[in-house]
């Protein structure tokens, strides 16, 4: 019994020293662990921030170019006429749209669900007018239509996008 407790008084310290040192070690490297996660990030941020910026600026500048207005401007030539301006904007929006799917890596789920509802608002928008105008009358009444019926309604789709999107991008920062 007395060499039951002699190898007891020297295992008990040995177990709550090692397990003290374990326990501390422990916290050293999950500290560790943890500054060189932060450091990660930390780093990430630096090329990440100006990608995600410059997919905000490529989707604002996309969602300029397909509202309705730019689109005339864009597709319209002489002697064209309603059916056809009518088919180059459609080609023309989705043209561009596939251009920037790849910005939906770098931007938030939101808003790149506003592009998209921007985008098929336009459509529906130029497809919308486009039925009320005759396919073979003069490109030049399918504009003038667009531009009446932009004025009507106020603010394009384009433009509640962008304003979405300058938003969250105030938030970055």
């Amino acid at each position: 019994m007395e060499t039951f407790l002699e190898i007891l008084k020297f295992s008990v310290p040995a177990i709550v020293v090692g397990g003290v040192a374990y326990l501390v070690l422990k916290m050293v490297l999950d500290d560790n662990q943890k500054r060189r996660d932060w450091e990660y990030r930390l780093n990430n941020q630096k090329v990440i921030t100006p990608l995600r910026l410059q997919a905000y600026e490529r989707l604002i500048v996309f969602l300029e170019r397909i509202s309705p207005d730019s689109l005339i401007v864009r597709s319209q030539t002489s002697r064209m006429t309603a059916g056809t301006l009518h088919r180059d904007i459609l080609k023309l929006v989705n043209h561009e749209f596939e251009h920037n799917l790849s910005q939906q890596l770098y931007v938030s789920a939101g808003a790149w669900m506003v592009v998209k509802n921007a985008k098929e608002n336009t459509l529906k928008f130029i497809n919308f007018v486009a039925a009320r105008v005759d396919a073979k009358a003069p490109a030049m009444e399918l504009s003038k239509a667009i531009v009446d019926e932009m004025i009507k309604s106020g603010n394009s789709a384009a433009s509640v996008a962008i304003d979405y999107l300058k938003k969250e991008v105030q938030k970055l920062f």
